[in-house]
């Protein structure tokens, strides 16, 4: 794969991910959708069809990583690290600008929030938030979440006819949908900092009438966590593989 194909690749495949999976959450919470009050379950399965969407595209170019902790845990077992700068900024302008699509496809509803009557904060619509606020167990929970997604993704690369028929990637889709409904209550499971932080960016760029705080005290965590995650599932993986 050339640079230019790991670089639009990730690109492309993370700006679906995240117009899928920012759109499912907005379709969910954004007064006058027609999708209102969805819940957990269609955010959970959103996300999941987000990723197989965003990752199916991407693979022909770049593999699909689309998540710096997927990457990460991938250069551990190959040894391979002269990418991973690349695969990390396609990832993250692919997030920026899946955020970006997404306010567009919603563009009236955010619109509407600035009738102060129906006014609701718009931050979880693009990046996460904890239920309860508690930094060392928000932080536990992102790093054991993120190696439920690596440690299996790395794990299923030992099935070559995954690879093969193109199953592994719906595999991983289910997997990420599995992690929603079961570790996802706790922190909003981001097990990704391109898909925090891209869009964390971008909703404190964006125009959106009484859109609320962009809560950067807590941004480390959904980055921090999933990239010690990547990593400890990538030392697993070798010492157990």
């Amino acid at each position: 794969m050339s640079n230019g194909d790991i670089f639009v690749g990730e690109v492309i495949g993370t700006a679906i991910l995240i117009l899928f999976g920012a759109g499912v959450v907005a379709a969910v919470i954004l007064n006058y959708s027609k999708a209102k009050d969805g819940g957990w379950i269609v955010i959970a399965f959103g996300w999941g069809f987000a990723v197989m969407a965003g990752a199916y595209t991407a693979a022909p170019l770049s593999g699909g990583h689309l998540n710096p902790a997927v990457t990460l845990g991938i250069a551990i077992d190959t040894g391979d690290w002269d990418k991973v700068p690349l695969y990390i900024a396609g990832q993250m302008v692919g997030a920026m600008l899946g955020a970006v699509l997404c306010w567009l496809v919603y563009f009236a509803q955010f619109q509407a929030n600035a009738d102060k009557d129906i006014a609701q904060p718009t931050l979880g619509i693009f990046s996460t938030a904890p239920a309860i606020r508690h930094p060392v167990a928000n932080l536990i929970t992102e790093i054991i979440a993120t190696i439920g997604l690596v440690l299996p993704i790395l794990a299923f690369g030992l099935t070559k006819g995954l690879a093969l028929s193109g199953t592994g990637i719906l595999i991983v889709s289910l997997l990420v949908v599995g992690i929603g409904l079961s570790l996802g209550g706790p922190t909003g499971y981001a097990i990704n900092p391109a898909r925090d932080l891209g869009p964390r960016i971008i909703h404190s760029l964006l125009p959106i009438p009484n859109k609320g705080t962009s809560d950067w005290g807590y941004a480390w965590i959904p980055v921090v966590g999933p990239l010690i995650g990547g990593v400890l599932a990538g030392l697993i993986f070798n010492a157990a593989f």
